[in-house]
């Protein structure tokens, strides 16, 4: 399961450095994104079987994304359809050295709210009694009080919870998460620093910080430097290898889904 954001990336790239106001000529595509759907699309890839718990507008945006979707391989049987909210959308701009800005417009997840996670409790995919036990990715682009609600409910107590937190603005609300006993978090530095009110020098001293403040399992990251993975007792760390930069946005996303896969073989 992909609890999370499904929406339209909408992305801008241009092949030479683009400071603030800057206007260039470059490439603009629209592409399935969100980071359920990021995920979804890449354990599709690997192998996996992955379904979608979000909201879609009853709108031209939405028929086509959940179309794209079960097109690729991934069930939108227990999507949210509204008739109020309109589809989501993710702008970016993106330039030779990556992202220079970015505007998540998950307006409709948020107001969905607790909507989306329907079929966890009314029997179609579990209930508080026989509660999924399966993988969950989930991301933060659900509200605080959402994920408050989420680590606290009988409904993903037995998942193999795998949280991400869709951007370093949004790290702080996975707090509510940490100490879930089946949660692995999948964080950059930055994001790690964010949620410990910190700054750390390495993806190793911010893995064990975040163990310290009750997570279970932690996979930090760091571009280029080593990453790490961390539990109580264990702690690894690896310099990923180099490769080309095909896209930023969704990277982690991908990284994410990879690492779950792997896990799961």
């Amino acid at each position: 399961l992909c609890i999370g954001s499904v929406l339209w990336d909408v992305i801008g790239r241009a092949p030479v450095p683009m400071p603030p106001g800057t206007d260039v000529p470059g490439r603009i595509v629209r592409l399935p994104g969100g980071v359920a759907m990021n995920i979804a699309m890449t354990l599709v890839r690997l192998g996996m079987r992955p379904a979608l718990l979000s909201v879609l507008g009853r709108d031209a945006a939405g028929d086509d994304l959940a179309a794209q979707a079960e097109a690729l391989g991934i069930d939108t049987a227990h999507v949210y359809r509204s008739d109020d909210l309109p589809t989501d959308a993710y702008l970016a701009i993106e330039d030779a050295g990556g992202l220079v800005a970015a505007v998540a417009d998950a307006h409709s997840l948020e107001a969905a709210g607790a909507r989306i996670l329907a079929p966890l409790a009314d029997g179609r995919l579990g209930s508080a009694a026989a509660p999924w036990a399966g993988p969950v990715a989930l991301d933060g682009n659900l509200t605080g009080d959402l994920l408050r609600e989420i680590a606290a409910s009988p409904l993903l107590s037995a998942a193999d919870l795998r949280v991400a937190p869709a951007s370093p603005g949004k790290a702080r609300r996975l707090e509510a998460l940490l100490g879930h006993p089946r949660a692995t978090f999948y964080l950059n530095r930055e994001e790690a620093g964010l949620l410990c009110l910190r700054v750390f020098d390495s993806a190793a001293a911010a893995a064990e910080a975040l163990l310290a403040k009750g997570a279970a399992r932690v996979l930090v990251t760091d571009g280029g430097n080593p990453a790490a993975e961390a539990a109580p007792g264990r702690l690894v760390t690896r310099r990923p290898p180099e490769v080309l930069v095909t896209r930023v946005t969704g990277a982690g996303d991908t990284f994410m889904a990879a690492h779950l896969a792997a896990d799961r073989r």
